[in-house]
């Protein structure tokens, strides 16, 4: 079909080209238009077959996934790369890596066709594939009809929920905490950047990534954000300007007594929502220890975790912003908690950043 999202894949594997285009083709929507051995025939093939997004291995001769980045970079492509990468320690550094050089997302690669993380990686791929290929699809060809994304994506067309009556006025903002998901990496690129240097409040974030990614990904983002940020760990405090990433695969809690700052707890409890760390888990932490003297935000992400105790937050008198829909990758999760009426304002991607600040600073005038 014509309106098909078109995918190059370029990997060195010929065993990893068939099994991850066959992954694709068979996924309502998504077609395999050519595939490259590295990133200098990748880049040959681009003017000729012009894909509306790019499936990246790192590791190739020749011209490596990084290198091809940089040349991307270079040469002013715009079509978004989807990074298929190794959970090894070494993978996540080289994969932050590329996130930081214009990737916008990956996906642990499987080991092979027999793997019994292939109907996992599938669903993965088709996600991010839909997510970031229609958008771009939409903004090179606005009228092309781009195949929904899976229903998991979208909020259920049940009764919208009462507006929420919260128990007590907004109080001083004394902690942020975010949850977000599928567009995660490129979005928090953007908020992170354009944070106020001088916000002396914590943040707390929840973004769905496997565990061995995380640690890289806080360093990452430190490089870009005027506050420090690091992958959380179990005991800690929560110091004022610093922004703290749930470790992979770790559900992120905090605890907080009178007249000390709070206390971080890692937990290795059952999936909530479908995930582990769980934004619903922080959310409804962050209620609990910090009532009304806390702001919860909802960003892109398949699916509805974090919409439901986000209101939690609400209920006990904080403050609550979501992603709007017209800059999210997938307008799910923050669907979800604005349908629920959980969410007191919606902001753009490119100013959340600034209004978190503003938000978190006008309450300790």
């Amino acid at each position: 079909m014509a309106d098909n999202i078109n995918v190059l894949v370029v990997d060195d594997s010929a065993l990893m080209r068939k099994l991850v285009s066959t992954m694709i083709d068979g996924t309502p929507g998504l077609h395999v238009i050519d595939t490259a051995i590295n990133g200098k025939v990748a880049l040959e093939k681009i003017p000729l077959v012009n894909p509306d997004i790019i499936c990246l291995d790192l590791e190739m001769p020749e011209m490596s996934g990084i290198e091809f980045l940089r040349e991307r970079k270079k040469r002013g492509i715009h079509i978004p790369v989807i990074i298929l990468s190794s959970i090894a320690e070494k993978g996540a550094v080289v994969t932050m890596e590329a996130l930081l050089l214009g990737a916008s997302d990956f996906i642990t690669k499987p080991s092979g066709s027999i793997s019994v993380d292939v109907v996992k990686v599938k669903e993965r791929v088709a996600e991010l594939l839909l997510a970031y290929g229609g958008r771009y699809k939409r903004v090179k060809k606005p009228d092309a009809l781009i195949p929904p994304m899976p229903v998991a994506s979208v909020a259920p067309h049940a009764p919208v929920a009462a507006k929420i009556v919260p128990i007590t006025k907004p109080g001083r903002v004394d902690v942020i905490a975010i949850g977000i998901s599928t567009g995660g990496p490129e979005a928090l690129r953007v908020v992170f950047a354009n944070l106020d240097a001088d916000l002396k409040v914590p943040i707390l974030v929840v973004q769905h990534m496997p565990a061995g990614f995380t640690l890289e990904f806080a360093r990452s983002l430190d490089k870009i954000c005027p506050l420090e940020v690091k992958e959380a760990e179990e005991g800690e405090q929560l110091v004022p300007g610093r922004i703290f990433i749930a470790e992979g695969s770790k559900h992120l809690e905090v605890e907080k007594s009178i007249g000390v700052h709070g206390i971080i707890h890692l937990t290795d409890s059952p999936l909530v929502s479908g995930h582990k760390p769980s934004a619903d888990v922080l959310f409804a932490s962050v209620a609990m220890a910090y009532r009304n003297h806390a702001l919860g935000v909802i960003m892109t992400g398949m699916g509805r975790d974090g919409a439901a105790q986000l209101g939690s937050i609400y209920r006990e008198g904080g403050l609550t912003l979501g992603q709007d829909e017209s800059s999210a990758i997938v307008y799910g999760m923050p669907r979800v908690a604005f349908e629920m009426g959980h969410v007191m304002e919606q902001v753009s991607l490119t100013n959340m950043g600034h209004r978190i600040s503003q938000v978190a600073k006008a309450s300790h005038l």
